[in-house]
């Protein structure tokens, strides 16, 4: 198993965790928002905290995942951040959510350096490869892989995040992706009667969700049967497939059952956790990965 962090990231940083917080700079600008998984103690004093944030999330009494920022003046609704390298020179609009997100994983950016890679690779088989985006959310992973040159497919059952991804498409000087706002399995299903296939695959299924006509996934009752299709979908020569969960209740074992169980062996896996390292040294754990390709 393998510990993983983004290694490029110029405009991110994660400055302090602890205390069930994160202190985080998203260029120009510095929040402070909930983290469960940080339950150690903060390593910068909490005036310290206080004086270096420019907005704080404070949650709801009876419901943590939702709350509100409490700005400072100055803090914009509104602003952009880029992530440059190697080939990927990207865009996102960031703004402050009623759930604590700002429109960014930045852990992600080591998939996004990784989708890129593999996409090339397999260019040199396939000119214009097909991706499929599942769960999308504001799309890091789709510009990564239109970046790269490929056809992709982005699917959110979310109408404004869908709106969000493409805010980011335009931001990154792309365009030409497929929007579909659709429940994934659905989707997924769907594409498999027709037989279609994809060089990529990108799965990050929250742990509860529902579809835009009221329909309920939830992770464990779904994703076997989810991983299923999608071995169907996979171009058996020429792919690469990649796999993100950040339920507290999976490991990284169970995932490697899971791809065993539905792609059999398979080539150059790598799996671990993902993660991002405060100023510190202390490593926050952001979910499980797992990934593989045929180049």
């Amino acid at each position: 198993m393998q510990l993983l962090t983004p290694a490029h990231w110029q405009a991110y940083q994660l400055i302090d965790s602890g205390g069930f917080e994160k202190l985080e700079q998203f260029g120009d600008y510095v929040l402070s928002r909930p983290e469960p998984q940080a339950v150690w103690d903060k390593s910068l004093p909490a005036g310290e905290w206080e004086r270096r944030a420019h907005a704080f999330f404070r949650k709801e009494k009876n419901n943590p995942e939702k709350g509100q920022w409490e700005p400072k003046p100055g803090m914009p609704e509104h602003w952009r951040l880029p992530y440059r390298h190697a080939g990927l020179d990207l865009t996102f609009s960031l703004s402050l959510s009623s759930f604590k997100h700002v429109g960014l994983f930045p852990e992600q950016a080591a998939n996004w350096d990784y989708i890129y890679e593999k996409l090339r690779a397999i260019q040199a088989h396939v000119a214009q490869p097909r991706v499929l985006n599942l769960f999308a959310y504001t799309g890091g992973a789709s510009l990564a892989a239109k970046q790269a040159g490929a056809d992709v497919s982005h699917v959110d059952s979310m109408r404004q995040v869908v709106s969000w991804a493409r805010e980011n498409m335009e931001a990154s000087r792309l365009d030409h992706i497929r929007w579909v706002v659709e429940d994934a399995l659905k989707f997924v299903k769907r594409e498999a009667r027709r037989g279609n296939v994809y060089q990529g695959i990108i799965l990050d299924p929250p742990a509860y969700g529902r579809g835009p006509d009221g329909e309920k996934w939830v992770l464990e009752e779904h994703i076997n049967e989810l991983l299923k299709l999608s071995s169907q979908l996979l171009d058996q020569r020429h792919h690469f497939f990649l796999l993100n969960l950040y339920s507290l209740g999976f490991s990284a074992l169970i995932v490697q059952n899971l791809i065993d169980c539905c792609f059999g062996r398979v080539q150059h896996p790598e799996y671990g956790e993902l993660y991002l390292e405060d100023g510190f040294r202390k490593k926050l754990p952001l979910g499980v990965f797992y990934r593989f390709a045929s180049e």
